[in-house]
């Protein structure tokens, strides 16, 4: 059974998600001298904002170490946390960095992320704690370090060992290694291990430092009523340590290539679909081994997290499969997929399911009778509720209670964005509706409309509540780079903000209630 105590907050009640809202950010976006945001003293003051403005909720994306465009969801691990993250002021606080190692910093921008430069700078630094850390850790250390690798050996000595193997082969995917370790033979796997040793100690330690880091700010989060969603993208990347370990699971052919592809048909965002690439996975295999891998991926996310958001959630009902060589997502077919074998064998497994479903895109009914069947909220998002169409099922007053409300999300535009590219025809929906033309700020506008309406939570990125434009957008769906960089300054989170939300949040009813201690 799940433990934590923050979540059991929303399982035990009578309504599995009580009436609460949040905020959506990840922790790249938070603020810093080390040009990306990190686990340190930036994160912790995110974390009293939410508190200040009375806010239960706190949403990121997946954790993972990116990959190619630096996508959340083109991790190189399903379980995996990202090394880029660790905050280096708390390893020097460790004595694992020395006080001039942070002295001569890159003139990084301030209001994005650049990846490449940050890499350059971070990883060196990283790798020098990891060694510190290898020679002159004390029992205690040790101590530590070894359980949790022992708790985490399900995903971690494959993806250590798979982070190696890429570093020494300059960067390549896996299934152009030499076709020996791509394949995992046994010779070549005892070889390549005995060589690359400190290597993988390195990956090792980094995941436990972060880790450490991350579990020590939930803590912060748990003990302020705060509970975190962490997200599971349905696919991972095909070259991930996921796909290399365990090829079993997936529709691969001899050289190791997908034999078709993840995406979805046409679309809001695409007249052509969206061709994601990913290996589709071979659910026959993963039934006949009991689901081990996913339920291990859910076990490993509940560690860290204490409710789960699911990406692309009606590819448990049936997956959108595009054949191999295939330039756009339109030469696709519907394949029904067992979600209501795994997700009753992941209840039985892990107890109640504090999992909301991303529900967007082509829904039929069998996807809602499946959400429906396990009582998982589904999403609602403002941004695509106005026309004339009073059925449209984004319209507040068609909400039932139990979903999830968002201005917009991590692949919407800004509310500011999104407004001022409104047509005219969609906005005069909106001001009728909203009986106002916006003057108070749009973004405020449609905060109250999310936090006012009747679904049981409401998530509001944190650009809204800045009133920013489209340049603070985090990601815009099909375009392969310029993706996820957005960060917000230092002084951004001001006090009258949180008081303003806070506000909001009271008059409609999304304050925690206090708890019988009984």
């Amino acid at each position: 059974m799940i433990k934590s105590e923050k979540l059991r907050r929303f399982i035990d009640d009578d309504m599995p998600f009580p009436r609460s809202s949040g905020l959506l950010l990840h922790p790249t976006s938070f603020p810093g001298r080390f040009g990306i945001g990190d686990l340190g003293g930036s994160a912790y003051r995110f974390v009293e904002f939410l508190e200040q403005s009375r806010q239960q909720l706190w949403q990121i994306l997946p954790l993972g170490p990116t990959g190619f465009g630096n996508s959340p969801y083109a991790g190189y691990s399903a379980m995996a946390g990202n090394p880029l993250l660790i905050s280096l002021e708390i390893l020097q606080g460790q004595g694992l960095l020395d006080g001039v190692d942070l002295n001569d910093l890159p003139d990084f921008p301030a209001d994005h992320v650049d990846f490449d430069r940050v890499i350059a700078y971070k990883m060196p630094l990283l790798l020098k704690a990891a060694d510190h850390f290898r020679t002159h850790a004390s029992i205690e250390q040790r101590t530590q370090y070894e359980t949790f690798c022992a708790s985490r050996a399900f995903w971690l000595n494959d993806y250590a060992f798979f982070m190696a193997l890429k570093e020494a082969h300059e960067g390549a995917s896996w299934y152009d290694w030499e076709p020996e370790i791509a394949h995992r033979k046994p010779e070549a796997m005892a070889e390549w291990h005995d060589r690359l040793n400190d290597q993988i100690f390195n990956h090792k330690f980094l995941q436990f430092e972060f880790f450490r880091e991350w579990e020590n700010l939930r803590r912060y989060a748990n003990d302020r009523g705060i509970s975190i969603i962490g997200d599971v993208p349905i696919y991972v990347a095909h070259d991930s340590a996921d796909v290399w370990a365990q090829p079993h699971n997936f529709k691969l052919n001899a050289e190791g290539q997908p034999t078709s592809m993840a995406g979805v048909p046409p679309d809001f965002f695409s007249d052509t679909g969206q061709l994601w690439g990913n290996p589709i996975y071979d659910w026959d295999a993963i039934a006949a081994n009991k689901y081990e891998w996913w339920i291990e991926r859910f076990r490993s996310l509940l560690d860290y997290v204490d409710l789960i958001r699911i990406d692309h959630f009606r590819g448990f009902c049936a997956y959108w499969a595009v054949p191999q060589g295939e330039t756009t997502a339109l030469g696709g077919e519907w394949i029904e997929a067992p979600g209501k074998e795994f997700f009753t064998l992941l209840k039985q497994e892990l107890g109640s399911l504090p999992i909301l479903a991303e529900d967007l895109g082509v829904i039929t009914p069998d996807v809602e009778e499946l959400r429906d069947r396990f009582e998982f909220p589904g999403m609602r998002i403002l941004h695509f509720a106005f026309g004339n169409d009073p059925t449209n099922p984004f319209l507040p007053f068609n909400y039932i209670q139990n979903c999830v409300v968002y201005t917009g999300t991590h692949d919407n535009d800004t509310t500011v964005g999104w407004y001022e590219q409104l047509p005219e025809e969609e906005r005069r929906s909106l001001h009728d509706y909203l009986g106002c033309t916006g003057s108070d700020g749009i973004h405020w506008d449609l905060i109250r409309l999310a936090f006012s309406s009747v679904g049981n939570q409401a998530i509001v990125p944190l650009q809204d509540v800045l009133g920013l434009g489209t340049e603070a957008r985090m990601n815009f769906p099909g375009k392969a780079e310029g993706n996820w960089s957005w960060r917000y300054h230092t002084d951004a989170l001001k006090p009258e903000l949180g008081d303003r939300l806070a506000h909001l949040t009271q008059i409609y009813g999304r304050v925690a209630k206090p708890r019988s201690h009984d």
